[in-house]
């Protein structure tokens, strides 16, 4: 079985050792072989041990970059900037696939990108997360906005605690989040996160947005 032949019978962008094997068993003798192979001529391309895409020749549309974040450490599901910027929320378009996980803190550099991973207490990781399906690449989780938003804020610890009106500011000018996006945003959720997390800024964030609605 050659390269073209996997293609055709691997649907999803990112696959495991067993996927490859459980096709290539009938076909060579030696498994582990043929797939370093397969990854010193570009054909595949290993994201960690056991981890794998098609080289970029080989693609059939770019990686699926939230079901590899994903897979590469679980269990976690994508947050932070990288969610904030797939919602549209930040400007900044996000090159580092960040995630939450239960587990600790961890990072992988690979040829499709830079994968980190940032610890949650488990009282606050299940809440907030939405999961994602489509055909080709199956199930994946990410954060929701107001997950992202909440983990991100709770991550930045520089900020220490922050009145309504200085959060408000960090918001406006440090995230550089627009108010009509953030009036869209579910601050009874928000209010239940940061009971979760116990953070004042997380509870003084859901009050402000429950502010201005009200004013808008």
């Amino acid at each position: 079985m050659n390269i073209m032949q996997l293609r055709k019978e691997i649907t999803t962008s990112v696959f495991t050792h067993e996927r490859i094997e459980a096709l290539l068993s009938g076909w060579v003798s030696n498994v582990n072989a043929k797939i370093s192979y397969m990854v010193k001529k570009g054909e595949l391309v290993r994201l960690k041990k056991g981890i794998y895409a098609f080289g970029q020749e080989y693609q059939k549309e770019p990686v699926d970059l939230i079901s590899a974040a994903n897979m590469l450490y679980a269990p976690s599901y994508v947050s932070y900037e990288y969610a904030l910027s797939y919602y549209g929320l930040i400007p900044e378009r996000v090159y580092e696939i960040t995630s939450a996980t239960l587990h600790s803190k961890k990072s992988f550099d690979t040829l499709i990108g830079r994968f980190t991973y940032k610890p949650v207490p488990l009282q606050a990781y299940a809440m907030g997360i939405d999961w994602l399906y489509d055909s080709k690449n199956g199930g994946k989780l990410i954060a929701t906005p107001e997950k992202a938003l909440c983990d991100k804020i709770r991550s930045d610890r520089g900020i220490g605690k922050l009145s309504q009106e200085k959060l408000s500011e960090y918001l406006e000018y440090d995230l550089r989040i627009e108010w009509e996006e953030m009036l869209l945003l579910d601050a009874v959720l928000i209010s239940q996160i940061a009971k979760a997390y116990r953070s004042s800024n997380l509870t003084n964030l859901a009050k402000l947005i429950t502010k201005r609605k009200k004013s808008a």
